[in-house]
C-alpha cells in the first residue's frame, strides 16, 4: 500500500505561450507521518525520436514536512530552453513528465502529451525554417494523463515490497477507484476486454462452423451407403473411374443422387521517461 496517494493535478495556465512557466496545482493524500520530504520534478522531453538525449529537468521541489491528510500546493517550473531542443522538434507533439519520489525512490509519474504549434494559420501552413519561438503556443492535453505507480519502501519495513529493494522495472498500471488517472485506466481496460471478447466469439463461431461442416460431410457418406451406393475410386488426376458403366446405370445413379424435386440439398456454413544540469531543489511547506 502506498503511504502517499496522488488525488489530482490541475494545469493552471493552459493553453499558454511556449515561453510561459508551467503551473500545476497538485493535490495528494498522506496516510502516515513522513520522516523525509517529497521530491517533485518536471521533465520536458525535447525529442520524441531520442530516448533522453534532449530531455530537460525544468525544476524540482522538496515538499515537507508533510502532515497526515489531504494536502495541496502549486508547483511552478520554467519553460524549456530552446537551445537544447532540435529545431525540428520545437513544433509538434511531445511529452512532459511530472514525477514524485520519497527518499530517492520514485513512486508516481504523470505523463502528458503537449502540442506545440504557431498562433496563426499562415505560420502553421508554411512554417519558417527557423522556428519563431515567440509565436509558438503550447497546449497540454490535461484530460488524458498517463499515470504510472511504483511500489516502494516508505519509513517502515512493513510497507516494503516483497522483493525490496526493487529496481522498479515496471509500473503498477492498476489504479484504485479514487486515484488520479483511474478513469483513463478503466477506459483502456474496458476497450481491451471488449476486443478480447470479440476475438473469442469469432474463434468459437469458426470452430463451430468447422464442426458443422465435418458433421455434414459424415452424414453425406452415411446417407450414401444407406441408399446402396458405394464410394467410387478417384484416379490420380482427381477424376472418377466410371469405366464399364452403362449409360443407363449412370442415368439411374444421377436420378437417385438428386432429391425428390430433382435438386441437390445444400447447407450454408457461416465463416466467419536523465536530464543533466538540473536546478537545485528548493523546500516548500504545504498547506493542508
Amino acid at each position: 500500500m502506498s503511504v502517499v496517494t496522488l488525488l489530482g493535478v490541475k494545469v493552471v495556465n493552459n493553453p499558454a505561450k511556449f515561453t510561459d512557466k508551467y503551473e500545476f496545482e497538485i493535490t495528494f493524500e498522506c496516510l502516515e507521518a513522513l520522516e523525509k520530504d517529497l521530491e517533485w520534478k518536471l521533465t520536458y522531453v525535447g525529442s520524441a525520436t531520442s530516448r533522453d538525449q534532449y530531455d530537460q529537468e525544468l525544476d524540482s521541489l522538496l515538499v515537507g514536512p508533510v502532515p497526515v491528510g489531504v494536502n495541496k500546493f502549486v508547483f511552478e517550473a520554467e519553460a524549456p530552453s530552446t537551445s537544447r531542443i532540435p529545431d525540428a522538434d520545437i513544433l509538434g507533439v511531445t511529452v512532459i513528465l511530472l514525477t514524485c519520489a520519497y527518499d530517492g525512490r520514485e513512486f508516481v509519474r504523470v505523463g502528458y502529451y503537449v502540442n506545440n504549434e504557431y498562433d496563426s494559420e499562415e505560420l502553421n501552413a508554411e512554417p519558417p525554417a527557423k522556428p519563431i519561438v515567440e509565436r509558438v503556443k503550447r497546449n497540454v492535453l490535461a484530460e488524458k494523463p498517463r499515470v504510472t505507480r511504483f511500489a516502494i519502501k516508505w519509513d517502515s519495513d512493513a510497507s516494503a515490497p516483497a522483493e525490496f529493494p526493487p529496481e522498479q522495472p515496471e509500473a503498477d498500471l492498476v489504479a484504485d477507484g479514487e486515484e488520479y488517472g483511474a478513469e483513463e485506466a478503466e477506459e483502456e481496460t474496458a476497450e481491451e476486454a471488449e476486443l478480447e471478447t470479440a476475438a473469442k466469439v469469432t474463434g468459437e463461431d469458426a470452430e463451430m462452423a468447422g464442426v458443422d461442416q465435418e458433421q455434414e460431410h459424415e452424414n453425406g457418406h452415411e446417407n450414401g451407403h444407406e441408399n446402396g451406393h458405394e464410394e467410387e475410386e478417384m484416379s490420380e488426376d482427381g477424376s472418377v473411374d466410371i469405366e464399364g458403366e452403362s449409360e443407363d446405370d449412370l442415368e439411374e445413379e444421377e436420378g437417385e443422387g438428386a432429391g425428390e424435386d430433382g435438386e441437390d440439398d445444400a447447407m450454408e456454413v457461416d465463416e466467419a521517461d536523465k536530464p543533466a544540469d538540473a536546478p537545485a531543489s528548493k523546500p516548500v511547506t504545504v498547506a493542508s
